[in-house]
């Protein structure tokens, strides 16, 4: 898979791979094909794990788990879906979203958590969502 990836095959979502092969990952410079495209595995974003994890944690990344980061102003840019779901499904998908973020909160955090929320196609214009009603989802 490793001399595959050299030659440029991309056509995955998401990588995982054992502690034991990250320093072959390291040594072919998959690092730079990799990291830029964000597939590179990371111990922190749950994709290295040991050998008897690895089952688990593909069937998760094959139901879709998604991971959120917060940017340097405190924006969180998740995808909740595609356009191809129904209004139900993207529902269930933000109210699990913002659920997630609520377990999430820093107990020392203080004041309003959540000041905005806004939903938008990958190119399109955002529609405001009222954060007191986005939380009561």
């Amino acid at each position: 898979m490793i001399e595959k990836i050299k030659a440029g095959f991309t056509g995955f979502d998401a990588t995982v791979a054992t502690p034991e092969m990250m320093g072959k990952i390291g040594k072919t410079g998959l690092g730079k094909i990799l990291g830029p495209r964000g597939l590179m595995p990371n111990p922190k974003a749950g994709t290295v794990v040991p050998a008897e994890d690895l089952p688990r944690v593909i069937k998760e990344l094959k139901a879709g788990r998604v991971e959120f980061r917060v940017d340097r102003s405190g924006n969180l840019h998740v995808p909740i879906g595609k356009a191809s779901f129904d209004e139900g499904q993207l529902y269930e998908n933000m109210a699990a979203l913002l659920e997630a973020v609520k377990k999430a909160r820093p107990a020392s955090a203080k004041g309003t958590y959540i000041k905005r929320v806004t939903v938008t196609s990958t190119m399109g214009p955002g529609l405001r969502v009222d954060p007191n009603s986005a939380q009561a989802m």
